[in-house]
């Protein structure tokens, strides 16, 4: 077993994952996995620098990284950046910091290394299972998109896609700025003929139909599944690796567009920053898997920063 340890930095948050790595098993022993919002894209867009407090933010996590690499004795430090910090005119100072409190530089992967960090994360431990067919198509539903890879051992096929559960609540749900409660069958509809169009975009790569293993990843997928479980608490452990029939996902997803506000609160597994987009993430699953004839999903809790890991060990 290899101690590593993997961060992934975005625009709005920061990740890490500390983890004993056997890379001949394909065993991944989760030691820590934490999150921060850092928010180190604010302003980026508009003045093309890193604001000075998000940079303090950022390491300040990074500070609070380092004590828990350290104290678990990770020997390897891999560290994957958004774009925004290659973008930024004050990269460097950036760059500096981490490099000062990590001693690693910050990476900007490409879409493809993305893709393969994602896919692997997502199925490593799923490719000895004889229950499971190949190949599997792994789609991480997101805020602002939707990422589909199609692989066996390796990924063969990628596509991103600008659907997600935050873009189709704000571009469909909202009038005079306020979030539909619930939605009416004109704005569902209109939902969906744009997620139509997203996969036809993502076919012209990918082909969908070819997939024997839908696996989904990231909060839409894991919230559906928790209510699927009919879970109290969200419980990780439960919701890694089970298997969500296409029929419950379909009743789910009626239920969440047809709910209030107050209703889809009162959901015990319900996060609070997810109440007012799970109606749209659910129905850009359930979309996926009516196009690509799937009779269930295989929900996975490993995503990227598993295959950042699973990187550094290999």
């Amino acid at each position: 077993m290899k101690g590593v340890a993997a961060v992934d930095c975005g625009t709005n948050s920061i990740r890490l994952l500390v983890a004993d790595v056997d890379p001949a098993t394909g065993e991944l022993k989760e030691l820590d996995r934490r999150m921060q919002i850092v928010r180190l894209g604010q302003d980026v867009d508009r003045t093309g620098r890193l604001a000075p407090e998000a940079l303090e933010r950022t390491f300040a996590a990074c500070r609070e990284y380092a004590a828990v690499i350290k104290g678990l004795g990770a020997e390897r430090v891999r560290f994957v950046a958004t774009s925004a910090s290659r973008d930024a005119e004050n990269r460097a100072d950036f760059v500096r910091g981490v490099v000062d409190i990590l001693g690693v530089e910050p990476e900007v992967i490409t879409g493809d290394q993305e893709a393969e960090f994602s896919f692997n994360g997502a199925t490593k431990e799923l490719t000895g299972r004889p229950d499971l067919a190949r190949p599997f198509l792994v789609v991480d539903i997101g805020g602002g998109s939707t990422e589909f890879v199609l692989g066996d051992d390796s990924v063969r096929a990628a596509r991103s896609v600008d659907v997600g559960c935050v873009r189709m609540t704000e571009r469909h749900l909202v009038h005079n700025g306020e979030i539909s409660d619930p939605p009416t069958a004109a704005q569902i509809a209109a939902m969906k003929a744009d997620i139509a169009k997203a996969l036809d975009h993502a076919e012209e790569a990918v082909p969908l139909a070819e997939a024997a293993t839908l696996v989904g990843l990231a909060g839409s997928v894991t919230t559906v599944a928790a209510i699927a479980l009919g879970l109290t608490h969200y419980d990780s452990e439960a919701i890694h690796h089970s298997r969500i029939p296409l029929v419950k996902v379909r009743e789910i997803t009626d239920r969440l567009l047809t709910a209030t506000h107050a209703e889809r609160a009162a959901i015990p597994v319900m996060h609070p920053g997810r109440v007012d987009v799970i109606g749209a993430g659910a129905l850009v699953l359930l979309a996926i898997m009516e196009r690509t004839g799937a009779e269930e999903v295989v929900v996975s809790e490993h995503d990227i920063l598993d295959g950042i890991a699973w990187s550094i060990a290999d």
